[in-house]
């Protein structure tokens, strides 16, 4: 009986090694980027552990990897419009259909994506109530309890929050899911002026957000009538490209609401002079959609690519033993590396697990992004030094253990400006400008970000739209570049044939 238990302990064991084995092969993406996008996408996004899917469609779990981002993100924000003023708060999630419904053409913009309570338990409530799309209905109620005079002026308020828009078509993670993170701010002036200033100050923040910390080149403009905020004066955005789709994707808004708002919920102040005045305003967010233009833009055949700003871990330190060596000194000299790295101000992990090869390691690391990665084997330990493998380029080089610490300050830099350069290099070829309707079908049919003079009329927008309508999706308007070249006299609309007003950047949207 003896014999036969250890015959039968001994078995599995062989079997189990095979499997561990054979696990390190599966590593890799099974999609390139150019051959489907879509699905390309969906498999970075959760083998490089960002998301997670849920048994709710346009629902996902944000993982540490998403979550670390979006923190690096909050940690330049937050203390950037403190300095402007403006203070945190929490407003509750719900919010009664009678005051949702108050301003009419806000509501009607959003009354698709509206989510619903209509029970408690399993008793019907007398009331539905509405989970927030967006919190201006849900704030100025209050807006209008708390500003009496001028002196409770400016009130500048920000939330860090999640809202629920219940999209129906195509969710895609980060980029429309029906629930997600974001941050809005709702402020009130006593005069246009001030709201009009803030509107820029903030839009200059979100292009900072993408081009400082994500890398990511951005336009700044203005939005149309037709595409503003929903009951808003106007909206001002930035606007990123993804030049694989030929798609824009609107990046941040920066909505000056004007006086709709005001008049909606009586949010009245007495001015200095003892007279009646009503209160101008503005609304402001960036969302956790930041994160998924970046996995776009940025993300290769290998997976993901992080700028190192905003990348969790920036340099992982990787033991290459060979065989017969001492592997004990090079385990010491690794841990030393992350500890020196992590003292000077990097954010360094190591990575001894013995149950998986150095090259199974590479691929994922490479997989998760992770900027630098850095191997020390036998050869390395007699030379006194480290090779550092660049992830966004992919190019090696041999460093003394001296230089270690400033040598990778020095090229986590050259990588965040390289994949901003880059990633502007590319948007840029896709820029295209246009005169006539035929160039402009060309362009857009060629997957271009498109300029093109217009009219600035709404009906001809809609008209564009109509005329351009197909399986992926009307073309409209992204923005109005404030940044305007200069419009010969005697332009005309390639759409209307009517005077050209301004330059538009038009294309296909996310």
């Amino acid at each position: 009986m003896a014999t036969k238990s250890s015959n039968v302990a001994t078995k599995p064991t062989k079997p189990a090694k095979k499997k561990e084995v054979k696990k390190e092969t599966k590593l890799g993406m099974a999609v390139k980027k150019d051959d489907n996008f879509g699905e390309w996408y969906s498999e970075v996004v959760v083998n490089s552990e960002m998301i997670e899917y849920y048994d709710i469609s346009g629902c996902y779990i944000l993982r540490p990897q998403a979550i670390s981002i979006w923190e690096t993100l909050q940690a330049f924000f937050d203390p950037e419009i403190k300095k402007m003023g403006i203070k945190n708060a929490y407003f509750p999630l719900f919010v009664t259909e009678n005051v949702l419904q108050k301003e009419k053409d806000h509501i009607e913009g959003f009354a698709p994506e509206v989510a619903w309570v209509t029970k408690s338990g399993k008793s019907d409530l007398e009331v539905p109530i509405a989970i927030r799309p967006t919190s201006e209905t849900v704030m100025y109620p209050y807006f209008a309890k708390w500003i009496r005079g001028h002196r409770d002026l400016p009130l500048k308020l920000n939330q860090w929050c999640n809202v629920v828009r219940w999209e129906f078509s195509n969710p895609t993670p980060f980029i429309r899911s029906r629930e997600f993170l974001w941050q809005e701010g709702h402020t009130a002036f006593a005069t246009k002026e001030e709201a009009d200033q803030e509107v820029l100050e903030i839009l200059e923040l979100y292009r900072r957000v993408y081009e400082e910390y994500l890398a990511i080149p951005v336009i700044k403009g203005k939005k149309s009538e037709l595409e503003k905020f929903a009951g808003g004066l106007y909206t001002t955005s930035v606007e990123a490209f993804i030049p694989h789709t030929g798609r824009g994707i609107q990046g941040a808004t920066s909505h000056c609401l004007g006086q709709n708002f005001a008049k909606m919920f009586q949010i009245n102040f007495e001015d200095d002079k003892g007279g009646k005045g009503m209160v101008w305003q503005n609304s402001w967010a960036y969302s956790t959609r930041t994160i998924g233009v970046m996995v776009m833009v940025h993300g290769d055949d290998k997976g993901l690519v992080l700028p190192p700003k905003v990348a969790s871990v920036q340099v992982v330190v990787i033991p290459v033993p060979y065989k017969d060596a001492d592997t004990t000194a090079i385990k010491a000299a690794c841990e030393s590396t992350a500890n020196e790295l992590n003292a000077a101000g990097m954010r360094a992990d190591l990575d001894t697990r013995e149950n998986y090869s150095p090259g199974w390691k590479y691929s994922h690391w490479e997989m998760k992004g992770v900027p630098l990665r850095i191997e020390i084997g036998p050869r390395d330990l007699e030379k006194s030094q480290a090779r550092i493998v660049r992830r966004d380029n992919g190019a090696k080089i041999d460093v003394p253990m001296a230089e270690l610490v400033e040598k990778v300050q020095e090229i986590l830099m050259s990588i965040q400006e390289n994949l901003f350069n880059i990633a502007k290099e590319k948007r840029d070829a896709c820029i295209e400008v246009v005169h006539t309707w035929d160039e402009f079908m060309a362009a857009l049919n060629n997957k271009k970000l498109i300029l093109a003079p217009w009219c600035d009329e709404e009906e001809v927008e809609k008209d564009v739209k109509a005329r351009t309508k197909a399986d992926q999706g009307a073309a409209k308007t992204l923005c109005s570049p404030f940044d305007q070249p200069e419009l010969p006299s005697g332009t005309v609309c390639f759409a209307s044939g009517k005077p050209a007003k301004k330059w538009t950047y038009w294309g296909r949207s996310y």
